[in-house]
């Protein structure tokens, strides 16, 4: 595609995404299916701008305000991740004086929040978290791409086993250093036609997701609940634990995020997996099965804030209204869940959320309605489950994992017994 082409089409992107009516994934998608001319070389240019543009928002508008033209196209031009040269040969002669003066800004001069990129709900609660030191490290590390985690399904295979399937290909990953299932890889290789990948031998699933389903520590001819499944990466990592036995419920609200579930199901070998759709936290099925379930997961909805590096869109499209909202229905789905759990069964609350408002403040507000449920020391669990470091992934008790100290999305979790 010819330079002031692609940075037209790049614009239109651009636009279309901070308009913040859907996902910024699915608008990304949608807008590559409708323009297959374009190589794969421009569609990453595209797409990595576009993201660009979202995680830097404050920063590049204020920066287009002494430029001219649509707003969208000086905010490629800001954001512009693909070859210089090439953009060079896109522009006008004023604008190419304009981007000098762009790259001659000492942005360490500008105020915080246009370094930080973040709104002020967000911002200010991860400063009191974190410290000065801490948040700007969070900050850097928000504004780097996340790298690419894989779960190796040990029904079908181990970890050196798949790595060395991967190397052949040319794909080079490394051990994950915390979960004793995952490899790490670099970019964005093509998996989805490997045969390691359609054989269901590996997953896409983020290291601290993983950890989530090793907290819950399922065991062989157990009943087991993941509470909020989604699209089962969480369950197909709880099956694997079981060794494909006992029976492991994957529950959810969504029919269309269950159907997700299927074919990865099938890829996955287990046949001890039961998908139910439920109405809510209150459904009649749950009811049934109250006092009779070993282990239960919630990865409770949340505002996402911990997946910034891969959804930066989210810091832009949630509300301090929002997260009131689910602080709510988080509150509600934690007690119905523990409803279900026999004498001595494990209850595990995670979100991937970096606030206290869905975190600690959800726990503290259960444990103090729920005498009856101990809390777990997290750093013993995994010290138990022989996680290398475990002391370094918790907080006062629970895990807290924070993608500038531990190379994963952000993630939460809590772990009780019952009485």
């Amino acid at each position: 595609m010819h330079p002031k082409a692609l940075l037209e089409a790049c614009s239109e992107l651009i636009g279309a995404v901070l308009k913040f009516d859907a996902p910024a994934d699915n608008i990304v998608s949608f807008f590559l299916r409708q323009h297959r001319e374009l190589g794969p070389r421009e569609r990453h240019t595209l797409a990595e701008t576009a993201y660009a543009v979202l995680r830097r928002r404050l920063l590049y508008q204020h920066l287009a305000q002494s430029g001219s033209g649509p707003q969208e196209r000086r905010l490629a031009i800001a954001g512009w991740t693909g070859d210089t040269a090439f953009l060079r040969a896109a522009l006008e002669p004023h604008e190419q004086k304009w981007l000098l003066q762009l790259q001659a800004i000492d942005r360490s001069t500008l105020a915080p929040k246009l370094r930080h990129n973040l709104p002020d709900w967000i911002a200010q609660p991860l400063q009191s978290q974190l410290g000065e030191e801490g948040f700007w490290a969070l900050v850097a590390s928000l504004d780097q791409p996340a790298p690419l985690d894989l779960r190796v399904n040990m029904l079908k295979t181990k970890r050196e086993a798949a790595q060395a399937v991967l190397a052949a290909a040319g794909i080079e990953a490394v051990a994950t250093p915390y979960s004793p299932w995952g490899l790490r890889v670099q970019g964005r290789p093509a998996l989805q036609k490997l045969p390691l990948f359609t054989g269901g031998e590996i997953e896409v699933q983020d290291e601290g997701s993983q950890l989530l389903a090793l907290l819950t520590d399922a065991k062989r001819g157990e009943m087991v609940v993941d509470f909020c499944a989604g699209a089962g990466g969480k369950t197909l990592a709880l099956g694997a634990a079981m060794r494909n036995t006992g029976r492991l419920y994957a529950f959810d609200v969504a029919g269309h995020r269950l159907e997700a579930l299927k074919p990865r199901l099938a890829r996955s070998g287990l046949s001890n997996v039961y998908p139910v759709q439920i109405a809510h936290e209150r459904d009649e099925r749950i009811k049934r099965l109250a006092g009779k379930i070993d282990r239960v997961l919630v990865d409770a909805p949340c505002s996402g804030l911990g997946t910034l590096r891969r959804n930066p869109d989210l810091k832009w499209r949630q509300s301090p209204k929002a997260v009131q909202e689910l602080n709510t229905k988080q509150t509600a789905i934690l007690a119905g869940a523990a409803r279900l759990l026999k004498s001595g069964g494990r209850l595990v609350y995670a979100t991937c959320s970096l606030l206290a408002s869905e975190n600690e403040a959800v726990c503290q507000a259960f444990a103090a309605a729920h005498s009856g449920f101990a809390p777990l020391a997290v750093d013993s669990v995994l010290t138990d489950l022989k996680v290398l470091g475990a002391e370094s992934l918790t907080k006062d008790g629970n895990l807290r994992l924070w993608p500038h100290l531990h190379s994963t999305d952000g993630f939460f979790a809590a772990v009780w017994q019952k009485a």
